[in-house]
């Protein structure tokens, strides 16, 4: 499940990822990311927090390819909070495929992760 971070304004969003991702989260994740690219072009960051999350089901694997392709041009700047090792390796492969720039902020950084994703926006 997606929680839409209350600190999320302009072209810079943020959700908290609960548990494990679905397909659902794509079809709610796809639009709204649609929407800050038509009001800000390639000027959107993304902050996911990955502190509760539990994977991702198989079937949100193809929405899952299917959004790094359609916004990995789109996303300037995505943060990653987490306080995994694999979490950190997570944000390596978001580079390429899912933005622009990512950066791995650890859980007491979140305000730095807010910040560095603003800095640009």
């Amino acid at each position: 499940m997606l929680e839409k971070l209350p600190a999320s304004s302009g072209p810079v969003v943020g959700y908290k990822v609960v548990g494990k991702v679905t397909p659902a989260d794509y079809e709610q994740l796809d639009p709204a990311v649609q929407a800050l690219v038509d009001q800000y072009d390639d000027h959107v960051c993304v902050l996911l927090d990955l502190q509760e999350f539990a994977g991702e089901e198989v079937k949100a694997w193809l929405p899952d390819l299917k959004f790094g392709h359609r916004f990995h041009d789109k996303i300037a700047k995505m943060a990653i909070v987490g306080d995994k090792r694999w979490q950190q390796w997570l944000t390596a492969l978001a580079d390429p495929f899912y933005a622009d720039e990512a950066q791995f902020f650890h859980p007491d950084e979140i305000d730095k992760a807010w910040d560095w994703l603003r800095a640009d926006a």
